[in-house]
């Protein structure tokens, strides 16, 4: 990716982050917007292992036919990463990329553990801040990051438009 296209991207996600927010959230919420991840992922003929965190409590899990045990775990890595940051893992993953850094080199965190590349996004309630992530692994890391978009969007009532990557 280009400078530029690196520069976008980051601005579009910042406005996702900001937009894509909950009034209220809970394990009911997690069930169903896991089974929209789960939809919109058999829509596209995906195979994705999908996961919602909640306050450090995995309350939606779910790995369809086709993935292997090597996808949960990039769920887990990716995750973790959101948890410490509260920013979107393929944010995190462009502004190294954009900086030239890596995670074990900027932020001390060893790979084994936490992965920079796109597919979980931060849970945010309006007006509180960040309480879990919603975790998908399977597709090129930029193709996680939109469905997850997608499905936050369609299900908070935010145009799609406004807020996908170009």
């Amino acid at each position: 990716m280009s400078r530029t296209d690196i520069d976008a991207d980051l601005a579009r996600v910042a406005l996702q982050e900001q937009r894509l927010q909950f009034g209220h959230f809970d394990h009911a919420s997690a069930w169903e917007l896991g089974c929209r991840l789960k939809a919109a992922a058999e829509a596209r003929h995906a195979a994705l292992a999908l996961e919602i965190r909640l306050a450090g409590e995995t309350v939606f899990l779910h790995t369809m036919a086709g993935t292997t045990p090597l996808n949960a775990d990039w769920a887990r890595r990716k995750r973790n990463l959101v948890e410490l940051t509260h920013k979107s893992s393929y944010a995190v993953g462009l502004a190294l990329q954009r900086d030239g850094q890596t995670l074990e080199a900027k932020l001390g965190l060893a790979t084994r553990d936490y992965a920079a590349h796109g597919g979980s996004f931060p849970l945010r309630l309006t007006g509180s801040g960040c309480i879990g992530a919603v975790t998908v692994s399977g597709l090129p890391q930029r193709e996680d990051h939109a469905l997850i978009v997608a499905v936050l969007a369609d299900y908070l009532g935010q145009p799609l438009a406004e807020l996908a990557l170009e």
